[in-house]
């Protein structure tokens, strides 16, 4: 199958469920329920309707969502992993860093993906073999090689204590990288990293559909992607480091340990 194809499926889905995303949003106001019953519902109705679009072009593929989409019935190489919202907390409370993320897998490799930006109309999208784009334009990753240099961001788990390794981690990086964010949304920080506005994103608490799109977006921009301590990345397991390539990388590895 053609994997420009795929892309361009996966940009018009993640723009329907990017609309859906700011015509909730403007229910916030409401009172008549609490901001995480409308978040939810915002969530579900993103989701049915990038599922809807995508099933209705592709019904013999496999899908993996969020909020509970799990078709994994058929002989199709082809597995769709679909994030309606990531950056949850960040949309309940009007912060604009969220996005949609859609990432189409083959036999286990991600051949297709796009992350939406809806709140800057922001396209970011990749295919195997063909680069990666930002509203059509070609990205590439930064070229700094010092990580006191550079501008890294981090994933930790909800509610994370002082003690927790994932914590510790974060506090060693912090204090040999320039700057250390934490924004709420993996999929937007994997596209910063292809678009080389940053240079290293990691975490050990993320989902498939955090990463999907994500993950496929840096590998064409020219970064690189392994798991925290360098060994190889399965988008199945919470396990994720990503750069620019460049000996940061290494650098990382050894203060992630």
């Amino acid at each position: 199958m053609n994997y420009v194809t795929l892309r361009e499926t996966a940009e018009e889905a993640a723009r329907i469920g990017g609309k859906v995303l700011l015509d909730w949003a403007d229910k916030f106001t409401a009172r008549e329920k609490s901001p995480a019953n409308l978040v939810t519902e915002a969530d579900f109705a993103s989701e049915k309707a990038i599922f809807e679009f995508i099933h209705a072009r592709y019904p013999d593929h496999r899908f993996l969502g969020e909020e509970g989409l799990n078709r994994n019935e058929g002989n199709s190489p082809y597995r769709w992993i679909i994030d309606p919202l990531d950056g949850t907390s960040n949309y309940v409370h009007g912060f604009p860093y969220y996005a949609v993320s859609i990432g189409v897998e083959e036999n286990g490799t991600m051949v297709a993906g796009a992350v939406y930006d809806p709140s800057r109309d922001e396209m970011f999208a990749a295919a195997a073999g063909e680069g990666s784009t930002l509203n059509e334009r070609v990205i590439h990753v930064s070229t700094q090689e010092d990580l006191s240099d550079a501008l890294c961001m981090a994933s930790l788990p909800v509610k994370a204590t002082r003690e927790d390794p994932a914590v510790q981690a974060f506090l060693r990086v912090l204090e040999s990288a320039q700057h250390v964010q934490r924004t709420g949304s993996a999929a937007l920080n994997l596209a910063s990293v292809a678009a080389g506005r940053v240079e290293a994103f990691w975490s050990n608490s993320l989902m498939p559909w955090d990463m999907a799109a994500g993950v496929l977006l840096v590998e064409e921009a020219g970064g690189r992607v392994t798991k925290t301590l360098g060994d190889v990345f399965i988008v199945d397991e919470p396990d994720l480091l990503v750069s620019n390539g460049s000996p940061l990388h290494e650098q990382l590895i050894r203060l992630l340990g």
